[in-house]
């Protein structure tokens, strides 16, 4: 009896129970991954209470987990193809598992720092490994597209799942049960991983090019921290300093991809009909789904003064239709509708949730979520489409650099989006505000609510404010995506639209 751990089935070959169990398990991992990105929104106050971080200490609770999974994707898909993705996902998998028990019980804030950056050293094995054994698993381009449609729902659907979670667990238990939750999807995946998952990696990989790491990251990190940091502080010259530095690394890594032997990242990957217009449009795709997310929590909870954890539970809401996106818009194409067609309207369907924002005012919450839940049902037909569209161009030895590459660029969107609209939106706001308010109040809402109860009439017109704010915003979101709707339909249409024969089969690997 073949052991299904040390084989791969051939191109086109049909998966079976056993695959579709596999995924299942792997679903699992993914969807704590993403959770972990928002999981923070409700324990902080509580962390802050028993642990008393600096304020640069709380920040970096919150943030080294997402930014240490920025820097670290290409590395861990490109290692994934070296070492096998699924060894690697296992020990990404024990990583953070190990992680969270630690974070759970820190006795400081630096204990807690470290074992966020463990947790995102971890999420960056996790997320691109699963997308290549996905690729491995499923070769029919049908199945394939339907698992990739799961892939594409659980990812967005875990980031809005994780701050509810967390505001429940942190009312019934304490804030250290938020990374418990990790550990048993974890030892799951160690147990049955070895048994349903199967072994590959690249034939003929070449050394691993360690310079190419520090180059990664240095370019990596610093783009993703200024963009993060604009919306809140402006264009501080500090943040316009770290964009450009890591401007130049990423001129750099591209130039040692080109030039070393063995490269990170092979360069013929971008040779592939449609890979690199997926990154592009993925990337466009991210930026209108986060961009969209900076105001609308801010609405929930500012503007129609509800708590953090109402406005969680409401902002659950857009996420009921996404389930139902993707397998729709993989049903379409493999009813013979044209991928690029299927695209464009996902983008499409993008801009009219944002045009719907565009009419919100102080009052208009149902509206608000209903734009937010056609925006995020045209993100993930664009992204569930896209990333199947890469896998499918990739060939199989490069699966790991291939998924990692498309989530990088998702990093990227998500912070340009933040960035962008969000200082629109500011711009508008301190333009709207009175020249007599106080300075603190033409910053932010946030800051004019705190110093409200000084100021007469002073709540109405910041949220007057904000929601004009909110409004440019999402008038230049709507731009935005109607013009990616038609680069999609140019670009996609010359592209390779069906999946191509696998380049070469993925190494056979023993158990």
């Amino acid at each position: 009896m073949t052991n299904p751990t040390s084989t791969t089935a051939s191109p086109g070959a049909r998966a079976g129970r056993r695959e579709w169990t596999a995924l299942a398990v792997l679903m699992l991992p993914l969807l704590l991954v993403s959770m972990d990105v928002s999981v923070l929104y409700f324990a902080i106050p509580a962390i802050s209470a028993d642990l008393e971080p600096s304020g640069t200490q709380q920040l970096w609770i919150f943030d080294i987990y997402a930014f240490v999974l920025a820097g670290l994707l290409m590395t861990m898909g490109s290692l994934g193809d070296r070492v096998g993705r699924r060894r690697l996902l296992l020990i990404g998998a024990a990583a953070f598992g190990t992680a969270s028990l630690i974070a759970a019980y820190a006795t400081s804030a630096e204990t807690l720092i470290a074992a966020r950056a463990v947790l995102g050293i971890g999420g960056a094995t996790l997320m691109p490994s699963t997308m290549a054994l996905i690729r491995t698993m499923f070769t029919d381009p049908g199945q394939r597209a339907k698992a990739i449609g799961m892939w594409s729902g659980v990812m967005t659907a875990g980031i809005a799942l994780g701050s509810v979670m967390s505001g429940v667990l942190v009312e019934y238990f304490w804030w250290g049960s938020v990374f418990l939750v990790n550990l048993p999807a974890m030892v799951l995946l160690l147990v049955l991983g070895p048994i349903l998952l199967p072994e590959s990696k690249a034939p003929s990989p070449g050394r691993f090019d360690w310079l190419s790491v520090p180059l990664s990251m240095a370019a990596v990190l610093p783009v993703v921290y200024g963009l993060k940091e604009i919306p809140s502080e402006g264009w501080n010259v500090r943040y316009v300093v770290s964009i450009t530095v890591g401007l130049l690394f990423a001129a750099l890594f591209v130039h040692r991809q080109r030039t070393a032997a063995s490269p990170m990242i092979d360069p013929a990957l971008f040779r592939g009909r449609g890979f690199a217009p997926s990154i592009a449009l993925n990337l466009v795709s991210a930026f209108g789904i986060m961009g969209s997310a900076y105001f609308t929590t801010q609405y929930l909870q500012s503007v129609l003064d509800k708590s953090a954890l109402e406005a969680a539970l409401w902002a659950l809401l857009p996420s009921v239709p996404i389930g139902a996106a993707a397998p729709v818009a993989t049903a379409l194409v493999q009813k013979g509708v044209n991928r690029a067609s299927v695209v464009t309207a996902g983008f499409a369907i993008a801009s009219a949730g944002f045009a719907l924002l565009a009419f919100a005012g102080t009052d208009s919450m149902w509206l608000v979520l209903a734009s937010c839940g056609v925006l995020a049902v045209g993100g993930v037909i664009v992204m569930s489409q896209i990333m199947d569209l890469a896998m499918g161009t990739a060939p199989v030895e490069r699966a790991g650099t291939a998924s990692s590459l498309m989530e990088t660029g998702a990093e990227f969107g998500g912070a340009l989006g933040m960035a962008v609209l969000g200082s629109i939106g500011t711009a508008v706001y301190r333009h709207d505000m009175p020249a007599s308010a106080p300075d603190v109040a033409r910053e932010t809402l946030g800051g004019a609510l705190a110093v409200a109860d000084r100021v007469p009439g002073l709540t109405t017109v910041a949220r007057e404010a904000f929601t004009n704010g909110m409004q440019g915003a999402a008038i230049a979101g709507a731009v935005l995506l109607a013009g990616a709707a038609v680069l999609a339909a140019v670009t996609l249409r010359r592209a390779e639209l069906h999946t191509p024969q696998e380049a070469s089969e993925p190494e056979k690997v023993p158990a």
